[in-house]
């Protein structure tokens, strides 16, 4: 909700506000707190709002107990990481599996003054992927799409990039009941007749299950499986090329934007070259990134879609048809489908839990079956280091991941056991 008459108003120049331009002047807001001061792109401090209107609401009460919170970015995570071992910052949200494993051996840490914690994630579910641009005539074959899939063997690459630490995605609800599995029954079976002349027939028939690499067998059996799935789509092998009917090589460019998104398409590249597909990887800035996702430039990205429990309108801009060549659209894929247009209608309008639960199971198998993806990897947990100075109480919300900063307090106690911050 924002407030019309400050959008409406004028600034203290005295110049009237323009609710589609950008501002660098504090907003009005609403909630427990507001901006006291910030430094474009390096941090922002927020100020408790003595006087906040909800602080008796039965919901707030023991919640936004700091009376300052205070944000630092960083471009770099390993500089953010040396500033919290440092202690110039109390919390620190990890996202590297291999920094969990191996960057958080420094003393504090051995000596418990740093907690390393797990919180789980219940409120939300995704799909994380090697995303196709199916704008382009060279992915129009779902079985190029499909080889690539077995192409990929996650299992190595869990094992040698994150220390074990992931699962496969198999869902684009990953995570939640929303993920479809086995096969189809029920209500969902019967949302999926109203579509069957539309979807592969697979999605009748078989569950969806992603091919699993790991050891030299089962690899070789994945790409000759790969390289079945490109002769029945017209390609050969030609000097070590993968060739169209018309002799054309088949080359990718992998587009990604910082260092661990090109790890992991460094580890696919090779696995692609052996079925005799030539393959790039781009790094480029973030600027030069977003415009080429708005104007469709690339051929494959590395892409991710958060999914919330009650799925919505959001899924028409996910993987709507309309939603296709509208540049800077969330449909990076390009996914023009009747069926999974008819689909996410059926999502859009359930008229109760069940019924939304059973079209989103049918939603997300007709999109797996198309191979739009190569589904990568997740984890279900979020992961925080901070310097034990603060407490919280029992038990967290189940939905609520960490509660932080909103749930916890500073404890007294806790921080002259261990020291004030340097």
């Amino acid at each position: 909700m924002l407030p019309k008459h400050w959008w409406e108003g004028t600034d203290a120049q005295g110049r009237k506000r323009d609710i589609s331009a950008t501002t660098l002047e504090p907003p009005l807001g609403s909630g427990p707190y507001k901006i006291k001061e910030f430094v474009p792109g390096r941090s922002i401090k927020l100020e408790r709002v003595k006087d906040y209107w909800g602080a008796n609401v039965p919901s707030q009460i023991g919640t936004n107990n700091f009376d300052e919170l205070r944000y630092e970015f960083f471009r770099d995570n390993l500089v953010a990481l040396e500033a919290f071992k440092a202690d110039q910052a109390d919390w620190i949200a990890e996202n590297s599996a291999k920094q969990w494993a191996t960057a958080y051996d420094f003393p504090a840490v051995a000596d418990k003054r740093v907690v390393k914690e797990e919180f789980p994630i219940n409120d939300s579910g995704r799909m994380q992927a090697f995303a196709f641009n199916v704008r382009r005539d060279q992915f129009k074959d779902v079985r190029l799409r499909r080889a690539f899939n077995y192409a990929f063997d996650f299992e190595e690459m869990n094992k040698q990039l994150f220390f074990g630490q992931y699962k496969r995605i198999n869902s684009y609800f990953e995570g939640t009941e929303l993920a479809s599995s086995g096969l189809p029954e029920g209500q969902e079976l019967q949302i999926l007749e109203t579509v069957k002349d539309k979807v592969p027939p697979e999605v009748f028939t078989t569950a969806y299950q992603n091919p699993v690499g790991g050891n030299p067998e089962a690899v070789r059996a994945n790409l000759r499986e790969a390289a079945k799935l490109l002769k029945e789509a017209g390609f050969e092998v030609r000097d070590h090329k993968l060739v169209d009917a018309s002799g054309k090589p088949l080359s990718v460019e992998i587009l990604v934007q910082d260092p661990s998104s090109e790890r992991i398409a460094l580890f696919f590249k090779p696995s692609l070259e052996r079925i005799g597909i030539s393959t790039s990887i781009r790094v480029v800035d973030d600027a030069q990134y977003q415009n080429r996702l708005r104007s469709f430039d690339f051929d494959m990205i590395i892409d991710q879609w958060g999914q919330s429990l009650s799925p919505g309108n959001e899924q028409r801009e996910f993987w709507g048809s309309q939603a296709a060549d509208m540049p800077g659209a969330r449909n990076t894929i390009g996914i023009k489908n009747p069926a999974v247009d008819a689909l996410i209608e059926k999502v859009i309008y359930a008229k109760n839990r069940g019924e939304l639960v059973a079209a989103t199971h049918a939603l997300d198998r007709v999109l797996l079956w198309n191979f739009y993806l190569v589904p990568q990897f997740t984890y279900g947990f979020s992961r925080y280091a901070r310097w034990d100075r603060f407490s919280h109480g029992e038990p967290l919300p189940k939905y609520g991941r960490s509660g932080l900063p909103t749930l916890w307090w500073y404890d007294a106690e806790k921080a002259a056991r261990i020291g004030k911050r340097s």
